[in-house]
């Protein structure tokens, strides 16, 4: 081999590992999206991180996450919608209900969406049905029509001498109205007086805690909105310092003092939501992949909180329940 060889066989050895790196696909960017704030949200993003490891992806590894939070303030998710388009993102989760799948679908028809918990997605204009989303965008309906319904059996059930109950909603949750329509009709079946409760920020809900002890309320149920989870700690309190049995949308509530609380386990739907992400990273498209409704219901009773009250829970309910905190 002479000189000339020799020097061109080095520079191909050298040049190879950087023609190799220039051919490596970049490291995809997911955009999350959510209308709650990161500190009350740890678990929901621990199981999403745990389904996107499952699906092949952990994050700083072969993928990264860039996360807007809009911390209850619902009028600030349709500018960050429009900031992780911009930057650009290779998919979106929309965590947080019906206003951060909306304010995504607004901000973009190109980009995937993955939404969680859900209402109504098709009423709500985000899909075209169940089966066929359609679009750029699939996910997760948690059935909140349905679910409040329920709720507010199981209040009755739990508090059966009770002739008043409130319920409290957020307002700028518009499919809010087609779920009280749906109550307001179950109450006047059952001779119940159902007072609506509206709060968007903290200082609200103790005004609406303050209403609920003007009305005589005997119970409370509170409705599904990412705001109220976000606000959690305050509702339990609030529950007991009025002595007001209350129901709640997850079990975070119950674990964290409330009394009762009836619904889909969310951790289990961001741990499928991650999944469902890595799914679209690896090349399946929204359009073909069916909106999931849950299958699995969670019914969590504290007895704690109900000694505290002064409650007996009927012995059917608690035999029903998936979990009793004691």
């Amino acid at each position: 081999m002479n000189r000339r060889q020799l020097i061109l066989g080095i520079a191909g050895l050298i040049s190879a590992p950087i023609a190799v790196r220039a051919q490596q696909k970049p490291m995809p960017v997911i955009g999350f999206l959510s209308s709650a704030s990161p500190g009350s949200f740890a678990p929901f993003l621990a199981a999403f991180k745990q389904g996107l490891s499952e699906a092949g992806y952990t994050e700083g590894q072969n993928v990264t996450v860039e996360y807007q939070w809009a911390e209850g303030h619902y009028d600030r998710l349709a500018e960050l919608a429009a900031d992780l388009v911009r930057r650009p993102v290779d998919l979106i989760v929309a965590s947080g209900g019906t206003p951060s799948a909306r304010a995504t679908k607004n901000a973009t028809s190109a980009i995937p969406v993955v939404f969680t918990a859900v209402s109504d997605p098709v009423t709500a204009g985000l899909v075209a049905s169940l089966a066929r989303p359609g679009g750029n965008i699939t996910g997760f309906s948690i059935m909140g029509s349905e679910l409040m319904l329920k709720r507010l059996q199981l209040l009755l059930d739990l508090v059966p001498q009770t002739n008043v109950i409130a319920v409290l909603v957020n307002p700028n949750v518009e499919i809010a109205e087609d779920v009280l329509k749906g109550m307001q009709e179950a109450a006047v079946a059952k001779g119940i007086q159902l007072n609506v409760l509206k709060a968007t920020t903290d200082s609200e809900i103790d005004g609406a805690f303050a209403t609920l002890t003007e009305l005589h309320a005997g119970a409370l149920l509170v409705g599904d909105d990412p705001f109220f989870t976000n606000q959690r700690k305050q509702l339990v309190a609030l529950a007991l310092s009025h002595a007001v049995p209350a129901i709640y949308q997850w079990r975070d509530f119950t674990a964290s003092g409330g009394l009762i609380s009836y619904g889909v386990s969310i951790s289990a739907l961001y741990r499928l939501a991650g999944i469902r992400a890595g799914k679209i990273l690896n090349g399946a498209k929204p359009a073909e992949l069916p909106v999931e409704q849950p299958a699995v219901f969670e019914l969590v009773i504290n007895l704690k909180t109900a000694k505290a009250l002064g409650l007996i829970v009927p012995p059917l309910l608690l035999a029903t329940a998936d979990e009793v905190i004691e």
